[in-house]
């Protein structure tokens, strides 16, 4: 079975398991899931989730998070990890978008990424889930994935991004990564499974016997 045909079933399978996806961190507007993809860098979704739902009922624009200031921000996010660095993040582009963006969040790839704290991961993010344009975020999930699936050789997220791009077609891109960050929450575990037990990694490859390693992102 070669890797387009892999492809195929896992399409397939997940179709199947996720008709429906909606996004994990849970945010009022374009600028909010920004912020929260911001704040996720090295935490989990659950833990940002649990830090803005107290957050944003009250402070949901860039305005709000300017007037604040840096170190009223850190005292709101320092449940997460990193606070101080995010917190900093935060702030600064928040500033930016006020000043050379009209507040808005902007539509495409170059603005976006040069936002503080703002990498390709998160700008795939916002132009996938908010304006709706062909983007394939890659995080943990999808990285070790893709390589338990036999879709890329994880030489880096960069290279994963390019091959999954490759084997899909582009309309399925979008719903596709929240897809696979569903399933390898759930079925196919960075600590279980190891390419032996769950319906993708058996469909895939119903011979292999040994464990697979995967490279880290």
């Amino acid at each position: 079975m070669n890797e387009i045909q892999r492809s195929k079933i896992i399409l397939k399978i997940l179709n199947k398991i996720y008709p429906k996806t909606a996004t994990p961190l849970k945010h009022r507007n374009k600028f909010t899931l920004l912020v929260s993809v911001a704040l996720s860098a090295q935490t989990t979704d659950v833990n940002v989730n649990n830090a803005t739902k107290n957050i944003y009922p009250k402070y949901n624009k860039p305005e709000h998070f300017v007037k604040l200031g840096r170190k009223k921000i850190e005292k709101l996010i320092k449940r997460i990890g990193l606070f101080r660095n995010k917190a900093k993040s935060v702030f600064m582009l928040s500033k930016q978008l006020i000043d050379k963006h009209n507040s808005k969040v902007p539509n495409n790839f170059h603005d976006l990424e040069n936002l503080q704290g703002v990498g390709h991961k998160t700008a795939s993010v916002i132009m996938s889930q908010k304006f709706g344009i062909p983007a394939f975020p890659v995080d943990t999930h999808i990285h070790r994935l893709a390589q338990r699936w036999g879709l890329s050789n994880g030489k880096n997220v960069v290279q994963t991004e390019k091959d999954l791009k490759r084997l899909f077609p582009k309309k399925s891109w979008n719903k596709l990564h929240l897809q696979i960050i569903y399933y390898g929450r759930e079925y196919c575990k960075a600590r279980d499974c190891f390419g032996l037990t769950c319906k993708i990694c058996t469909s895939c490859y119903p011979k292999r016997k040994k464990p697979i390693k995967t490279k880290k992102a």
